[in-house]
């Protein structure tokens, strides 16, 4: 459910296409025709999960039209379990993992065919399965962020709008946030116009649960937490009931949960006290008739 995700990086840009000047004068920095490469590194300083449980899933979103302005994304999709381009350590052939970080596309792979001819030869074979996404504005790509693709070249003197987002699964926190947290953003550059507060105020818990609010019932929230963040969020109007609501039922349950084991324990000790009693009353007999033959004896 989307309570399970948390959102790690949203960002709009555009891409502007050169002019054969500006493409000249290009640097190894410059994403005019990228190279091919994986997401994860900008991500995790680890590398995603197994193909079958992701840890993370990325979206681009297309703000613009590909007949307008060429630049769609150029996707090597995976061709099962046994894909060699998808096996084992194949991913970490990627610039900036394996050799140095550089964006564009003749670049690279020129200074991989100086350095690891046999990444050279393997960059080669990513770059014949390419395939190109034919986009319409709203057009989603949702991929993998271990998943080969790049850039390619939008028209001369036209920008491409698109949209950047990376959902996570809540546990996942070796998956960081792309851009600085939302906490400090909204500190340092939010004021006087608190409109993130005001847009938080504004969402639903779950849609708060994703930016990383505390959902409701959480162990986060206690008769301090939501009375100082009431204070805090009541100029913007934000609605603490489903927060207390939990809160309550929350407390309510241990409440119960504590009175049932309390009647429990009363129920043990009611039926133990006359089993132990008549243990004892035995155990007495036994004793008493033991001594009175050795008496008799």
């Amino acid at each position: 459910s989307a309570a399970d995700l948390r959102l790690t990086q949203a960002e709009s840009w555009g891409k502007k296409g050169p002019d054969s000047k500006e493409f000249e004068k290009r640097k190894p920095a410059d994403s005019y025709d990228q190279r091919i490469h994986c997401d994860y590194p900008n991500h995790t300083l680890v590398h995603p999960s197994p193909w079958s449980h992701p840890d993370a899933v990325s979206l681009i979103i297309y703000l613009s039209e590909c007949e307008e302005c060429e630049g769609g994304t150029a996707v090597v999709p995976r061709q099962g379990a046994r894909d060699p381009l998808y096996h084992t350590g194949a991913t970490v052939k990627t610039p900036g993992v394996y050799g140095h970080w550089i964006n564009d596309r003749e670049m690279a792979e020129e200074n991989y065919r100086l350095t690891a001819p046999e990444v050279y030869e393997f960059r080669k074979k990513l770059y014949n399965r390419e395939k190109r996404v034919r986009y319409k504005m709203g057009t989603v790509l949702v991929y993998r962020q271990d998943l080969w693709h790049r850039g390619t070249m939008v028209k001369n003197g036209v920008k491409r709008y698109v949209m950047n987002i990376t959902f996570r699964r809540k546990d996942a926190d070796w998956i960081m946030s792309w851009q600085p947290g939302w906490a400090r953003k909204n500190y340092r550059l939010n004021w006087p116009e608190r409109s993130l507060e005001k847009t938080i105020a504004s969402l639903s818990p779950v849609q708060r649960a994703v930016i990383g609010f505390p959902p409701p019932g959480h162990a986060y929230w206690n008769e301090y937490t939501l009375a100082t963040v009431a204070i805090r969020y009541k100029p913007f109007g934000l609605d603490m009931k489903p927060y207390e609501d939990a809160y309550n039922a929350r407390k309510k349950n241990k409440a119960d949960m504590k009175r049932a084991a309390r009647q429990e324990e009363n129920e043990r000790r009611h039926w133990a006290f006359p089993i132990l009693g008549g243990l004892a009353v035995a155990l007495g007999w036994k004793i008493s008739r033991s001594r009175w033959h050795r008496a008799v004896n």
